[in-house]
């Protein structure tokens, strides 16, 4: 893929910060006061470093930025971003060379279990994709049905294990 961020990088960090928002987008200021929260092993944080790594995440369609209100800039995760998140993975475990894939829509009435639900795919190392789908490269599909049946929700929530992602064969 074209589009590649090393890991430990400040873009990196950009990008997984938005990442681990679950809407995919986060006040600027947040992650300029906040970010040691969501990545370690950044000392300073730099001015002139974030804008140079939002400007070129920017260039690479990795992120679109919005101004909200004044003085206030909104970064969000494009599809990209979230791709190329997803492809880089953490790199804590081998993988088996398959996809795993939720997709859900757990009613308005069952919020808190859908909550509950969104996150524990994350604690399992699920990324967010689209709405309501939700991928991943660890193999937790057996604990994932077990869990989704104890929790009821089995009639609102499909899981697919997949060799294949997106329109190329990605192994």
């Amino acid at each position: 893929m074209g589009m590649e961020v090393r890991r430990g990088s400040l873009s990196y960090s950009l990008l997984t910060f938005l990442e681990k928002s679950i809407d995919g987008y986060v006040r600027l200021e947040d992650f300029t006061y906040h970010h040691y929260r969501y990545r370690y092993g950044i000392p300073e944080l730099k001015k002139s470093a974030l804008s140079k790594a939002i400007a070129r995440l920017k260039e690479k369609g990795l992120i679109e930025t919005d101004k909200k209100d004044i003085g206030q800039v909104v970064l969000k995760l494009t599809d990209e971003g979230k791709t190329v998140i997803l492809l880089t993975g953490d790199g804590t475990a081998s993988w088996d060379g398959k996809w795993r894939i939720v997709i859900f829509d757990i009613p308005e009435q069952k919020r808190l279990i859908r909550d509950l639900f969104r996150r524990n795919l994350k604690k399992w190392g699920f990324k967010h994709f689209q709405k309501s789908v939700w991928i991943s490269k660890k193999n937790v599909t057996d604990k994932l049905f077990n869990y989704i049946r104890d929790l009821g929700v089995e009639k609102w929530v499909w899981v697919f294990e997949s060799e294949k992602y997106g329109p190329l064969d990605i192994q």
